[in-house]
């Protein structure tokens, strides 16, 4: 009798420890640059804050195509404190990593020299992201800003 009861609870340990040891794989998220593939539309809202006590609301839209390699192209148009900053959509072009835990980074490189940079999350597995602003650099000058933004691939490819 002992000899079953021996194996019996051998065998339901192992069972356990296959159950419990195989959860964390089932919950982990495995995501990568190609987590981000096409085309993404995004809202953009937040603050510019050029100087102590000056805060301007920042409004804009973006498109956003990424390669799923790391590299991207995107054409915005933004609203600061009620004026547009272009007669139309401007272009930009980037770059961006993400991490296997669906976090990562971005950099936005603007013709002027202007570049933000970015943290970011996948959500949905891949079918969106949110961003915010780390830093914002204009004309090679660092300025403050609480900027985010929100984007939702255009197509579930």
């Amino acid at each position: 009798m002992r000899v079953l009861i021996g194996r019996g609870m051998l065998a339901a340990a192992a069972i356990a420890c296959l159950t419990l040891g195989s959860a964390p794989l089932a919950k982990a998220q495995w995501c990568s640059n190609d987590s981000l593939t096409g085309k993404y539309g995004q809202t953009i809202s937040g603050q510019i804050l050029p100087g102590p006590g000056v805060v301007l609301p920042q409004n804009g839209v973006a498109m956003t195509d990424f390669d799923g390699n790391g590299k991207f192209t995107q054409v915005d148009f933004v609203v600061i404190n009620g004026v547009p900053q272009s007669t139309g959509f401007q272009s930009e072009t980037g770059t961006y990593h993400v991490n296997a835990d669906c976090t990562g980074t971005a950099t936005i490189n603007y013709s002027d020299g202007s570049v933000i940079d970015l943290a970011l999350v996948i959500v949905h597995k891949g079918a969106e992201f949110r961003t915010v602003v780390q830093s914002l650099s204009l004309g090679g000058h660092p300025v403050a800003a609480n900027i985010g933004s929100n984007g939702v691939r255009v197509h579930d490819e």
